[in-house]
């Protein structure tokens, strides 16, 4: 049960972080997209298709009036007189109350407290009917993509033997659509390292020691982060996101293919990730320690319920950091400061992008969850996706 603890806290509330004041109606409702996703508990796969989706239409619907990048799928332009920010509430909204029909009445108001600030007219009228047809297309393109579907995961048995009733999560997402790559396999990376190789043994040792419950060489330092980086999916991404658009001054255009960018692939992250996962079926560390002989060892954080190689919350957060060093440098950024419901009273900055990205790799393996080679694997997937993003989509338009 305390596993299920932990991901109802990683839901409850996003991590925070100043400024407060937000910029613009992108930031604006990725904080409002973000909120709808913590309360309708939606696990990180999940959570990164919805806000994906919000954002691409949010993009799609401002692009076309601006018209400075290429489209992702809306490819008609807008007439003039059409406000660009009415678009992007309305495409919003849309997407966010057929996702969430439950949560209706919140969006609602949102929606009307975001319009209520625009001007009425001509041009504030013809963006709503803009961001509602953009929103609606969105949610007709990604209405099949495979989200949501059966989960047919069967666990190797012996026939009389008793074997867990709870089912490894996830295992869909082997079948959903991407947003960017060709095929969910299409940077599976090769098999993991045999359990005989010196590789792989150089993990276990250092696992075993690092990553207990009870460990004496790990830090209050480490044990502080492993617990932070409990959180995962898209409260522990948006925030980042925020924090550097807050530091710029961009267009309202360009923030929308920020975000859009780095949702939709980190929602890749997930199908490319899940499908590798259940293709190599490795084992966990507890799992391998314990058959090894350490009936009692158990890991400082409780071990999510699927296979572990590669690490999942390692390609997602190299798939965010991939776009925002696109955007925003691979050097000094303004400082970025974060913290977690999962570690109370902790607070984590960075001043790179790289930093955020290397404090969860080793948050895995001090949290007893991951080999050292899974957080490598899953960092290189994720950088190939990120830059695929960056590279192929949404890209300036030429002269």
């Amino acid at each position: 049960m305390r596993l299920h603890r932990w991901i109802l806290l990683s839901f409850m509330a996003a991590p925070l972080h100043a400024p407060l004041a937000l910029a613009d109606a992108v930031l604006d409702w990725n904080e409002i997209g973000l909120a709808r996703v913590v309360a309708a508990r939606q696990g990180p796969p999940d959570g990164a298709r919805s806000l994906a989706m919000m954002h691409v239409a949010m993009f799609d619907a401002i692009n076309a009036v601006e018209q400075k990048y290429k489209p992702y799928a809306h490819e008609q332009r807008a007439p003039q007189p059409t406000s660009a920010e009415a678009a992007g509430i309305a495409a919003a909204a849309t997407v966010l109350t057929k996702l969430f029909p439950e949560q209706a009445p919140a969006i609602d108001s949102a929606y009307a407290a975001a319009l209520a600030k625009l001007p009425d007219g001509d041009g504030k009228a013809a963006g709503i009917a803009l961001g509602r047809a953009v929103g609606s297309e969105c949610l007709e393109m990604r209405a099949n993509d495979g989200a949501g579907g059966p989960a047919t995961y069967k666990p190797k048995i012996v026939p009389g033997v008793y074997a867990p009733t709870v089912f490894p999560v996830s295992s869909e997402w082997v079948k959903v659509k991407p947003w960017f790559m060709r095929e969910p396999n299409q940077f599976r990376p090769p098999r993991p390292p045999e359990i005989t190789s010196a590789q792989w043994n150089r993990d276990l040792d250092e696992i075993r020691a690092i990553g207990a419950r009870d460990s004496t060489t790990r830090t209050p330092e480490q044990t502080n982060v492993a617990r932070f980086w409990i959180v995962t999916g898209a409260p522990s991404w948006n925030s980042i996101v925020r924090s550097l658009a807050q530091s710029r001054s961009a267009s309202l255009v360009d923030n929308a293919r920020l975000f859009a960018l780095v949702n939709m692939a980190a929602s890749d992250s997930f199908v490319a990730v899940f499908d590798a996962k259940y293709a190599h079926d490795f084992w966990r560390p507890v799992t391998a320690i314990r058959y090894g002989g350490a009936e009692t060892w158990s890991p400082l954080v409780e071990t999510p319920m699927h296979p572990e190689y590669p690490c999942a919350h390692c390609i997602s957060a190299a798939a965010v950091a991939t776009v925002l060093e696109a955007e925003f440098g691979t050097g000094t950024v303004p400082a970025i400061t974060m913290t977690s419901p999962t570690a109370p009273g902790v607070t984590r900055t960075w001043t790179r992008i790289d930093d955020y990205l290397e404090e969860v790799k080793n948050a895995r393996i001090w949290g007893g969850i991951h080999y050292r080679n899974s957080t490598m694997v899953g960092e290189q997937m994720g950088r190939s996706i990120g830059q695929l993003a960056v590279s192929r989509f949404m890209t300036p338009l030429r002269a």
